[in-house]
């Protein structure tokens, strides 16, 4: 009898040390989101179960976050900035890419800058990094715009899928897009890019990874997370080949080819790293156009917390 409860109980202590922690992690379907999607196959590596679900934008996964369904989410820098406006309590962790937008014109339009915008219809997904670097190019250029056709420039708000479609058929002169979806439209023939939006003092928006408080307080569990997601990365950066195989056939199905994934990637890399100083820059352009509308803008030395991301880049041999 006594050889029996000890057998249950070292199963039962074997049961409690293997099972895995699970992390609920809310992601895009972008090609440069693809490093964070792969974590869920490194995850049982760090004894983790990753659990993905997609968001059709990084603003989407802020109620989740609030509402405790998410653990981990890959957001737009604004988008993090807005959710913590807004009370949700989430630190900025990590960066995972740069970039990831263009201001792509219709092939047939004419419009050679800026400037040409005038009286034109732009279109653009509302609440993203596209939609921050737009506005600091118009601003840039002396520019007003509203979605009422009382500006300047027209804004047309449209979904990240529907925009390619909108300057396919016309309905839009321009828009300020995502990738891959800005290099299908060019590689498609109807677009043209008009220029990489990063010439304004935010310079390349950067897509952060963001945590949860809750979890960032289990500081064993979140190192392990961190130490995924720099390995996820690692190995996108130092091997392409995987980074695009993932990518085009897991993520998208084959739907885009080889050619039009090394150009969206070329524009939107894969990084490790953000800055507190990139953050607070973002947040103030936030309050200067407007987007998010925050009553209480968070200050970045509030929220932004890249000590696991150091431990983690620092066990890994990551630079």
């Amino acid at each position: 009898m006594k050889k029996l409860l000890l057998a249950a109980s070292l199963l039962a202590l074997a049961s409690t040390v293997s099972a895995q922690d699970v992390i609920r992690l809310g992601n895009l379907k972008f090609a440069h989101y693809g490093a964070v999607s792969y974590m869920k196959e490194l995850g049982p590596k760090y004894n983790l179960k990753i659990e993905e679900r997609m968001f059709a934008k990084g603003v989407d996964i802020i109620p989740a976050l609030q509402a405790g369904e998410v653990d981990l989410s890959a957001s737009a820098a604004d988008g993090a900035i807005a959710g913590r406006a807004a009370g949700t309590p989430i630190f900025i962790v990590a960066g995972f890419a740069k970039g990831g937008a263009r201001i792509v014109v219709g092939a047939d339009s004419g419009i050679k800058s800026i400037k040409e915008f005038k009286g034109k219809k732009v279109g653009v997904a509302r609440g993203g990094a596209q939609e921050l670097a737009l506005a600091a190019e118009l601003a840039k250029e002396g520019l007003t715009w509203s979605d009422k056709g009382d500006k300047d420039v027209q804004i047309v708000y449209l979904a990240f899928a529907d925009l390619n479609q909108a300057l396919a058929q016309k309905q839009i002169d321009a828009m300020c897009q995502s990738e891959p979806q800005s290099t299908q439209a060019i590689a498609k023939g109807f677009g043209k890019e008009l220029l990489k939006p990063y010439d304004t003092p935010m310079g390349e928006p950067v897509r952060t990874l963001v945590m949860t408080e809750k979890l960032y307080a289990k500081r064993e569990v979140a190192l392990r997370v961190l130490k995924c997601f720099v390995e996820a990365t690692k190995l996108f950066i130092e091997k392409p080949e995987v980074a695009e195989k993932y990518v085009r056939e897991s993520m998208f199905k084959n739907q885009y080819t080889s050619e039009e994934y090394k150009d969206a990637i070329s524009n939107s890399p894969f990084t490790y790293d953000v800055t507190v100083e990139h953050i607070q820059i973002t947040t103030d352009y936030m309050v200067k156009f407007g987007i998010g509308r925050m009553a209480n803008p968070p200050k970045a030395t509030d929220f932004v917390r890249l000590d696991l991301l150091e431990e983690a880049k620092k066990t890994l041999g990551a630079k």
